[in-house]
């Protein structure tokens, strides 16, 4: 199975989200991950789609998308050709689990991450860890000595690379 990220940008006006992600419900497409936000001109909004499948679902998807009246522009994220980041809050209990033991210290984790703390109290620690999906599960592999409370994930958001392929919309 096969994964896709689409950068679809949007005409930012109400229900857009709601057409797109309709798309993907109507035809039984799966989302894996899905993030929408303005961009730097208000009447756009980047939404990115993390959806997998075998080549051709993959292909039919996109043009699907492709052909809803809000979109104004619709790439591929290539892992090559893009930088894609996920943001992650997780809830970690401070005490290790009874049955485990941990090499490292919960702080060492955090920083080998390069984690931040945004929220401690005596018994749990509130962490922010930025990067590719796979950092973010290795992270959560490694604190696996832990208990997690809570974790909450954007999902994932990216660009393409370099100034060649950006979408310059005519000012109104």
């Amino acid at each position: 199975m096969k994964r896709k990220v689409l950068s679809i940008l949007v005409e930012n006006t109400s229900g857009v989200l709601s057409h797109v992600s309709g798309l993907f419900s109507r035809r039984g497409y799966n989302i894996d991950s899905i993030s929408a936000g303005v961009t730097a001109d208000p009447r756009f909004t980047r939404i990115t789609i993390v959806s997998s499948g075998d080549e051709l679902l993959l292909e039919q998807i996109e043009k699907q998308v492709a052909k809803l009246e809000d979109v104004v522009d619709i790439k591929i994220l290539k892992n090559t050709a893009s930088v894609t980041r996920e943001l992650m809050l997780c809830k970690i209990s401070t005490k290790v689990k009874e049955d485990q033991t941990s090499v490292f210290s919960l702080k060492d984790m955090i920083d080998n991450f390069h984690g931040k703390v945004v929220d401690q109290t005596p018994d749990s620690v509130v962490v922010e860890v930025t990067g590719n999906t796979d950092k973010l599960d290795s992270f959560l592999e490694m604190v696996g000595s832990y208990e997690i409370l809570e974790l909450a994930r954007t999902g994932l958001t990216g660009l393409s690379r370099g100034a060649d392929d950006v979408f310059f919309p005519a000012k109104q």
